[in-house]
């Protein structure tokens, strides 16, 4: 039986990015407060949590006392260590979910597809590469081009560099400067992905979004894709194998390759609250945030129905440099009924910087997704951050 009492129960989220406000926002309607550790003073997600405590993703310290001011420990960032989360859990008390070691599969490219393709998840040909012969060999039997990846420390699409040619290997492997590996070129139809909850004793999935990236960094999500029946019920089944392979409660986002002969692929995973699901929070009954509070906590799951399609564009920096963060010329969005702005307050723009999204939803159960798309895109080309 799950109770409300005052004060609530406190998640403790090491990290305090957009994703950190994002959940805050979510967790006070259901009586839950949250705490964020983050090194940035004043970080997004402080304005809105009941607290902040500023140290880093691997102190020990730092999480030691968010583990003491908090009922569970989460995070919002992949930058938070295993190893002391680990051992602070044990140590405290507190759990952890999702758990560290699924954070230790995820922190490694290599590692986690290697586990996944021993589950039977379909992934791409990869391997491990060392220099730039390495590189080389992999186009010989892949062919060109080849996806190099950084097997530690990216996300949002860095760390990833497509290497046109064997004159470009070692280039390509300098710009990644660490461990690496590559991946078979995907000529995919579109790229989707499926944010996923594991809870307690069930598993929950959205509807699939069809994302556009643009110099691998997402710009629009489309809600329903625009994939077959076939593909959509692939694509969820894959999420599903997924989630036997992760450790522990909480949402996943779930990045996926519907290829041009109708198969799913599987790209990368994120243990955590996704951009790709920003959508849910008008889209759909629930939230990824609000399920992502209730996982961790143990509660049962909202819906994942959706309300009406919709279409998230992401507000990148327009700058060329970095300067203070103002964004000019919002009314139309905020005049258009069916739009919703979304800010993250970071202090600085920077270019191609994520500074805030907005979705537009229908009005029906069967609305045009191309129009929607054409209104965001519409709403996204008026603001700017140059002054």
């Amino acid at each position: 039986m799950t109770t409300l009492r005052t004060p609530g129960l406190t998640i403790g989220v090491v990290g305090g990015g957009q994703l950190g406000r994002m959940l805050a926002e979510a967790a006070a309607p259901l009586g839950v407060e949250v705490v964020v550790l983050d090194p940035t003073p004043d970080c997004p997600a402080a304005p809105v949590a009941r607290d902040q405590i500023v140290a880093g993703f691997d102190d020990e310290a730092g999480i030691r006392e968010l583990a003491a001011r908090a009922d569970i420990l989460t995070f919002e960032i992949e930058l938070a260590d295993q190893d002391v989360m680990d051992r602070v859990s044990e140590e405290t008390g507190t759990p952890v979910h999702p758990k560290p070691s699924t954070l230790e599969t995820i922190h490694d490219k290599l590692v986690q597809k290697r586990e996944l393709e021993d589950a039977g998840v379909p992934v791409p040909p990869f391997r491990a590469v060392e220099d730039a012969d390495d590189v080389r060999g992999a186009i010989d039997d892949y062919g060109a081009p080849v996806m190099l990846k950084a097997r530690t420390g990216g996300y949002d699409g860095r760390g990833n560099v497509p290497v046109e040619s064997k004159a470009d290997a070692a280039d390509a492997l300098e710009s990644v400067a660490g461990p690496a590996m590559v991946e078979s070129f995907v000529d995919f139809e579109r790229e989707v992905s499926v944010i996923a909850v594991k809870g307690e004793d069930e598993i929950a999935t959205f509807p699939i979004g069809e994302n556009i990236h643009e110099d691998e960094i997402l710009r629009e999500t489309v809600v329903p894709a625009r994939s077959s029946d076939a593909v959509t019920e692939r694509a969820h089944a894959v999420a599903r194998d997924v989630l036997e392979v992760m450790d522990g409660r909480g949402v996943y986002g779930i990045e996926l390759f519907e290829t041009r002969e109708g198969d799913v692929l599987l790209n990368e995973i994120a243990p955590r609250p996704h951009n790709s699901g920003h959508w849910t929070i008008e889209g759909a009954q629930t939230s990824q945030f609000e399920q992502h509070a209730r996982a961790v906590l143990g509660w049962p799951l909202g819906s994942t129905e959706l309300r009406s399609p919709t279409v998230l564009t992401n507000l990148l920096g327009d700058v060329d440099e970095e300067r203070r963060a103002e964004l000019s010329d919002i009314d139309r969005i905020l005049e258009t009924s069916a739009a919703h702005l979304h800010w993250y307050g970071k202090r600085q723009a920077r270019p191609l910087r994520k500074m805030g999204h907005v979705t537009v939803s229908g009005e029906t159960e069967d609305a045009d997704v191309e129009a929607l798309l054409e209104a965001a895109r519409d709403l996204e080309e008026r603001v700017t951050f140059q002054t």
